[in-house]
């Protein structure tokens, strides 16, 4: 167990200054301003930046029942070596998918022994499950998660208006929030060349986002359930959700490294690697994010880490329309998002902001995301101005496949550091699987 931790760069909400965190046990016991303190137990960062771990509330772990695809073990060890000390895992595309108490509780089982971080888990809303959401909420899941179009996994179908009108006054009276995949099939038209990604782009065209968006904004007005919109892709939506926000609507909105990362422009025909629901679209849209982040608007930053074998990708065929649609990012969104963060003259505060303390009050993990006494000693210790290309060979991803493959970023994770256990070294896992389940505590009856 360390002590803790000084830098001449530690970030905390105010701004950037030398300093010492200082641990007791697995809590920060204080953060010492202007003072390098190096007694034994202490890590000596020198010029390395100490910031708060990162919580990655937006992770498809897949496990059990297709952990093929990834599995706690491997996701964990990829968030750690990213910067991550916890993580959430999405109620899909595991089997079972966790919409009942008993497949959360399988779940849980299955992650023991094989969290090299902390992680929370996300329920699942589809239709029929209302009746489940008081007992899942019971029994720790963090909130609740739906598709308003097909997910691609059939036990995890979409929900309609009145599905979501009977699930969201159970989330809000658990004091839950409801994470929606906002898109609404209203129908587009079919390319024929499936190689194409302009033709599956045009298939998923951003109305479908900024009418679902439309939608969960009118609930969310209705029902005062808190409204999480997840992956936001579409920066025509960003108005609405503005408008909804300055009413004082318990809304909140995520956007992705990859879609602040990369634009439909540069993305080849064929290159299925890229593939994501909603897609990536182009330079404009990308700038009218940043834009949105910059200004408050969109709240923090997530990586839907959702991998798959690479044969189902496609990438020898090239086939939009048959590959499976996901982007595996846990181990390198740090990195990504600092590197085009840091070109628009964002500070290490804002970073910290959008990837730690965004996504743990929207989890409700009070204890994670901020380096100040009495939370979770998590801590990620980096350089922000070391130059980086992604290698393969590196990743801890069960299947080493994702468009950041050979990518030129800024910034090298050093140490992380998961209440007060060195669980990432910048060559291996120290500690092991320490990590433990983060479960809700629902006072509602």
């Amino acid at each position: 167990m360390l002590r803790g931790v000084t830098s001449r760069r530690v970030v905390l909400p105010s701004g950037v200054a030398p300093g010492t965190v200082l641990f007791a046990g697995e809590r920060i016991e204080a953060v010492v301003p202007d003072q390098l303190i190096t007694t034994p137990g202490v890590v000596d960062a020198g010029h390395f930046v100490v910031s708060p771990g990162l919580v990655d509330a937006h992770v498809h772990v897949n496990e059990p029942g297709r952990t093929d695809w990834e599995g706690f073990a491997t996701a964990t060890r990829a968030a750690a070596a990213g910067g991550v000390t916890a993580i959430v895992d999405m109620p899909l595309n595991a089997s079972p998918v966790t919409t009942t108490r008993a497949a959360l509780a399988a779940k849980l089982a299955a992650s023991e022994g094989k969290r090299y971080v902390d992680v929370g888990f996300w329920a699942g809303v589809i239709p029929g499950n209302a009746g489940d959401l008081a007992a899942l909420a019971r029994d720790g899941a963090l909130g609740g998660k739906a598709f308003l179009v097909p997910s691609g996994i059939d036990e995890f179908p979409a929900v309609t208006e009145a599905d979501l009108r009977a699930a969201m006054p159970i989330l809000r009276d658990h004091g839950l929030p409801l994470l929606a995949h906002a898109e609404l099939d209203l129908g587009a038209p079919a390319g024929t060349d499936r190689r194409s990604y302009a033709a599956y782009a045009a298939s998923r065209p951003r109305a479908w986002e900024d009418e679902a968006i439309r939608l969960l904004v009118r609930l969310c007005r209705e029902t005062r359930c808190a409204v999480h919109v997840v992956h936001l892709a579409s920066a025509s939506a960003v108005q609405t959700i503005r408008d909804a926000k300055a009413e004082g609507l318990p809304l909140t909105v995520e956007t992705c490294p990859h879609y602040l990362c990369f634009e439909a422009e540069a993305i080849p025909d064929g290159a299925t690697v890229f593939k994501c629901a909603p897609p990536i679209r182009d330079h404009a849209n990308r700038e009218a994010l940043w834009a949105a982040l910059l200004d408050g608007t969109i709240d923090g930053v997530v990586s839907d880490h959702s991998p798959c074998p690479p044969s189902m990708k496609c990438l020898e065929a090239g086939d939009f329309t048959r590959a499976w649609g996901g982007i595996a990012s846990l181990q390198h969104g740090l990195a990504a998002v600092w590197t085009e963060a840091s070109r628009r003259g964002a500070r290490l505060e804002r970073l910290a902001a959008w990837m730690s303390a965004a996504p743990a009050r929207l989890a409700g993990l009070g204890a994670k995301g901020r380096l100040a006494a009495g939370c979770d000693a998590d801590v990620v210790v980096w350089d922000p101005d070391a130059h980086v290309t992604v290698d393969a060979g590196a990743l801890y991803y069960r299947h080493r496949v994702s468009p950041y493959v050979g990518a030129a970023l800024r910034g090298r994770v050093h140490r992380t550091i998961v209440r007060g256990r060195e669980v990432y070294d910048g060559q291996g896992h120290p500690a092991g699987p320490i990590g433990r389940a983060l479960l809700h505590r629902s006072e509602a009856a």
